[in-house]
């Protein structure tokens, strides 16, 4: 073929036509190559975005009626008179995914046929798991020596106090606790009223006297 001659239309079509063809695939190949790679970016993204949206909302869609919950330890005849056994307990306000972790223990120790001392498991010192003992007639501590009498009053070692208390009440022959509000010294710095000094007339002697009743300290107290 001598410059100037152009092929015939057939040969041109038969040039032609392949590299439309291959420039048409490549181009749907990167298509769908790209839209792939958003639909996995956003799978990607919803997957951890769940957690961080549940954990964020999580208090607000909270039922509040938990607040007010009791919760039944079993009857009153599982208690002995005179004898203190440990009991388990759901906690109120655990989620359905806590498994084994949301069960709390507790100790009951049944003072009379209507009297009884429901305490937590945790020593007042930095929280460890109290135990038992009847032989001895004490609750101790194993991480740092922490012991306490039967009603739950400090006996020795590093607690400045006695075991914290549940609220509890009898219904339907069934001991009942208050477990939402758990006992510790916040609980009960609300619920007590403050000690001032006063100077009575005439005594050179100061005394403390309860003070008036004052609204609560702390949002999650409610007296």
């Amino acid at each position: 073929m001598t410059q100037g001659e152009h092929l015939p239309a057939s040969d041109q079509n038969t040039t032609t036509g392949p590299v439309t063809a291959i420039s048409d695939t490549g181009h749907s190949r990167r298509a769908f190559l790209f839209r792939l790679a958003l639909f996995m970016n956003a799978a990607v993204g919803v997957v951890l975005g769940v957690p961080i949206i549940g954990y964020l909302l999580g208090p607000a869609l909270k039922n509040r009626t938990d607040n007010s919950q009791w919760i039944s330890l079993g009857p009153v005849s599982d208690f002995p008179v005179g004898q203190t056994r440990l009991a388990t307990f759901r906690n109120p306000i655990t989620t359905k995914w806590d498994g084994e972790t949301g069960n709390i223990p507790c100790w009951v120790r049944r003072v009379s046929q209507e009297t009884f001392q429901v305490f937590a498991i945790n020593c007042a010192h930095l929280g460890c798991p109290v135990r038992w003992f009847p032989q001895s007639g004490l609750f101790l501590c194993p991480c740092h020596g922490g012991a306490y009498y039967a009603d739950g009053s400090r006996a020795s070692g590093p607690p400045e106090r006695g075991l914290f208390e549940y609220d509890y009440k009898i219904v339907a022959d069934n001991l009942m606790i208050s477990a939402w509000r758990m006992p510790t010294l916040a609980q009960q710095a609300c619920m007590e009223r403050p000690l001032v000094q006063t100077e009575e007339i005439g005594v050179s002697a100061k005394k403390l006297v309860p003070a008036e009743k004052t609204k609560p300290r702390c949002g999650s107290c409610q007296v």
